[in-house]
């Protein structure tokens, strides 16, 4: 029980799953899945298997490539966190929020530039009107 509750909750399960149902369409399609259109069958039967023919061998393809690429991308990133996470393990601390790179960044107070006394006002506010609306409350 404890290894399906580990499959499951993996994160690669999503993707893998629609991977292998795609997979497994395509296998049984091309081993003889469509001889329900070999049978006499009544009409909207046939038109029903079809449409969902159809529309499977439409859709597949596509849920295939967004399956693949979500698991090559969790991959990857997985693969890049990999040396990030075991370098942080080996210190025992982490870095700040923002702080990954190595280059110092420039304090504009330090550095002598001036930074704006205030910020400018969005666009279609108009800073000139100071009378209150009716039926607005001014805050405190």
């Amino acid at each position: 029980m404890e290894t399906l509750k580990k499959v499951v909750t993996n994160q690669y399960f999503p993707a893998g799953a629609v991977l292998t149902a795609v997979l497994l369409f395509w296998i049984v399609g091309l081993l003889g899945g469509l001889s329900l259109l070999n049978n006499n069958q009544p009409p909207l039967t046939t038109l029903t298997w079809m449409l969902f023919v159809y529309a499977s061998a439409v859709l597949t393809p596509l849920a295939g490539l967004l399956a693949a690429a979500d698991l090559i991308r969790r991959w990857r990133r997985n693969r890049a966190a990999a040396p990030a996470s075991a370098a942080f393990a080996a210190t025992g601390t982490e870095p700040a929020a923002g702080h990954f790179d190595e280059t110092a960044t420039s304090d504009p107070v330090t550095s002598g530039a001036s930074a704006p006394a205030e910020p400018a006002p969005p666009k279609g506010s108009a800073p000139g009107s100071t009378k209150p609306r009716p039926g607005r409350k001014k805050a405190a």
